[in-house]
């Protein structure tokens, strides 16, 4: 049988960092002018980084993704493009601040971290039997003490400034939320009202019924943002942000999602997109109203950290390598008369 390049090199790599060991892959000599053009307020980042089929993209060498997992994101942070990441594996089960720490003392001082908080938060009762990420007997939802003691606490003590921002996603609500909406608005600003303050906090939605006034008021009065996320199941961007108003970013960094393809579900992504090596469905609308939300939210003062998924076009750094071209190039375009 022949040997499988990734995990030789996993088990007979000695020497050096971690980082050095994978490598860093050169960044494309068209990209080189719109990495050094991207505004200084803007950061952007994919959905974790341990995925072997990004070697040449994000990585130099192809190894094993047992190793990115434990050893990429020093290389990955090396990564000219790649200012932030998003440490999804928190969604399934809460880290501690010294694995935060690690995190931090390997990445630039520049470098920024989203966290997704641990699902047991953010998962109603009736939805948590079907939630893996969560144990169904016991009820966590807006749970402020767990929110204090399992996720705020260790994230801040971990990662200091490098966090940009602590982000509770929340799932398609069932009943009562998705027939009375304000239910939910109500019970989010009470958590939120007395989460400690300091840390951004980013708000995730599945329920488009739930934008509006009330919502943007509750995330204003407490330094919340919205996550402005490209989701099928979602309003697009651009209407997001019509709807909720400035009121959804006025404070701190606003985080972008770009998450899912228009045209598909989660699974039949994941077995459309893997090994997630290229760009398989172009989704040109969603990079534009992206790039134009960026300039609004940039254009107030905010700063912005956009993560892209590997379901949204195939491969999450390609698909930010376009949006990056795509930023530089309405950079170039001359401004319209007065």
């Amino acid at each position: 049988m022949i040997p499988d390049p990734s995990t030789q090199f996993e088990l007979f790599a000695t020497g050096g960092s971690d980082a050095d060991l994978i490598g860093a892959a050169p960044l494309p000599a068209d990209l080189e002018s719109a990495a050094s053009a991207l505004p200084a307020g803007l950061r952007l980042g994919t959905s974790s980084w341990a995925f072997p089929g990004w070697a040449g993209i994000v990585y130099a060498n192809r190894v094993g993704e047992q190793m990115l997992a434990r050893q990429g994101l020093g290389a990955y942070s090396r990564h000219p493009l790649l200012r932030a990441v998003s440490v999804d594996r928190a969604f399934y089960a809460p880290l501690g601040a010294e694995e935060f720490r690690h995190y931090a003392r390997i990445v630039p001082p520049d470098f920024r971290f989203v966290v997704k908080a641990h699902a047991a938060l953010t998962t109603p009762i009736d939805r948590q039997a079907r939630n893996v990420a969560v144990t169904p007997d016991v009820d966590r939802f807006l749970d402020l003490r767990y929110a204090i003691e399992r996720v705020v606490t260790p994230v801040v003590e971990g990662l200091g400034e490098r966090l940009g921002a602590l982000l509770f996603q929340f799932p398609p609500f069932g009943l009562p939320y998705a027939r009375d909406p304000q239910l939910f608005v109500n019970a989010l600003g009470a958590f939120l009202d007395a989460l400690p303050r300091g840390p951004q906090y980013a708000i995730e939605l599945r329920n488009r019924e739930v934008l509006g006034p009330a919502y943007a008021d509750v995330l204003a009065r407490n330094g919340a943002t919205h996550c402005f996320n490209v989701h099928p199941r979602m309003a697009g961007v651009l209407e997001q942000a019509a709807v909720l108003g400035e009121n959804a970013w006025l404070s701190g960094a606003v985080v972008v999602r770009w998450m899912l393809h228009p045209q598909q579900d989660y699974e039949a992504a994941r077995e459309r997109y893997f090994p997630f090596d290229r760009i398989v469905d172009p989704d040109p609308a969603n990079r534009a109203a992206v790039a134009t939300l960026l300039a609004r939210i940039l254009g107030r003062g905010n700063e912005a950290i956009v993560i892209a998924n590997n379901k949204a076009e195939g491969c999450a750094p390609l698909t930010l390598f376009g949006l990056a071209r795509e930023l530089e190039r309405r950079a170039r375009e001359p401004l319209p008369p007065a």
